[in-house]
């Protein structure tokens, strides 16, 4: 970690989800998901005391259910169009200032990696042109490379994020040709010029967070249903920490919920 940084970890939170109501308080091993999944997030390693991490939800349940666990929490409105309005929200009620980094955890990850918040605010914090830090790995199976509901991103040199595509980017003019499928690169030094998958999580200075939502949506934003695009299309930079890991299955559907479920269990 770098010494001196600090930055809060919020971990948005609803109930309405349509594939899994009532997501957040899924039992895991006997404790709620929103709680493991911030108890998780506590764990990451700081120079002193680990960063604040704050749920905001949309219902007293979550928020009583977090208090109960000694686990912070805020409630924020149930009408917000997406996570990061949320987000911007929380960061009104908590007041905090312009410049602090906050880092946006999903509330239904509870097997993500918390030294991927620390890096992503590493890479922030170290970027001042960034408005967004975020994170990708290699993408290891072509399946992967060609499936809408795979998330790649495409960086240049200094890792700044080109675009973000559900499409698969970048792509071979002959894509017959299977040697000239951009797979996952076998070196530290290339894994970011081959196929890379986005991850889902951000970090963002205070300040940025709480303009954006006033952003008009983007025609690309609106194509490929990715909100990153808006920042993009109006000229904000977003950063990319490449990792070589995949982060562990997060839970949208009751499959997926069975199938963390069978990980806490062993």
């Amino acid at each position: 970690m770098i010494a001196g940084l600090r930055y809060t970890v919020l971990i948005p939170a609803r109930m309405g989800s349509s594939r899994l109501p009532n997501k957040p308080l899924a039992d895991l091993a006997g404790l709620p998901m929103i709680v493991r999944v911030a108890q998780r997030a506590m764990t990451i390693s700081a120079p002193s005391a680990g960063p604040r991490v704050v749920v905001a939800g949309d219902s007293p349940s979550i928020v009583a259910a977090c208090e109960r666990y000694g686990i912070e929490a805020i409630l924020t409105r149930t009408d917000h169009l997406s996570g990061s309005d949320r987000l911007a929200e929380a960061c009104a009620v908590l007041r905090l200032p312009d410049d602090e980094i906050v880092v946006n955890v999903q509330g239904d990850e509870p097997l993500l990696d918390p030294a991927l918040a620390g890096a992503v605010a590493q890479l922030l914090h170290s970027r001042p042109q960034a408005s967004i830090s975020t994170a990708a790995h290699p993408i290891a199976a072509k399946a992967e490379f060609n499936s809408p509901n795979v998330v790649k991103v495409v960086l240049d040199s200094e890792h700044w994020a080109m675009y973000f595509s559900r499409a698969p980017i970048p792509m071979a003019r002959d894509m017959a040709d299977a040697a000239r499928w951009p797979g996952a690169g076998t070196q530290e030094s290339d894994r970011s010029s081959g196929a890379l998958r986005h991850i889902g999580i951000y970090a963002y200075r205070c300040k940025f967070l709480r303009h954006f939502p006033a952003l008009a949506p983007a025609p690309i934003e609106q194509l490929e249903a990715l909100e990153q695009l808006r920042a993009m299309w109006h000229g904000y930079r977003i950063a990319v920490h490449v990792t070589a890991d995949a982060p562990g299955p997060g839970v949208d559907t009751p499959e997926d919920l069975e199938r963390v479920r069978r990980h806490f269990a062993a």
